[in-house]
């Protein structure tokens, strides 16, 4: 933003990348959760008094593959309203 004459001037640039960074960074860490999950999850399966609290981190990890399309739909969303329709925002190099 910038004070040029009393006006208010937005620069998307570095706003978006910003914004990618951090929904990025929610991505990734939602993805290391998911395989945390599942990894305990498959272990406590080895015993049968576990097999419940092991089913219920697949469950929970079920539900965090869930998060990571609507992780994208926020972002996509987010940098919408902050720059108006023109501004793209399916970048195929940016899958989170």
């Amino acid at each position: 933003m910038s004070d040029d004459n009393h006006n208010l001037i937005i620069r998307i640039g570095q706003d978006e990348l910003v914004i990618r960074q951090r929904y990025q960074v929610l991505s990734i860490v939602n993805d290391v959760l998911i395989g945390v999950w599942f990894l305990i999850g498959s272990f406590m399966f080895f015993s049968d008094e576990w097999v419940f609290t092991g089913t219920c981190l697949f469950v929970l990890g079920s539900v965090e593959m869930l998060i990571r399309p609507v992780i994208r739909l926020i972002r996509h969303v987010h940098l919408q309203k902050i720059g108006g329709p023109e501004t793209p925002t399916t970048d195929a190099t940016y899958d989170f």
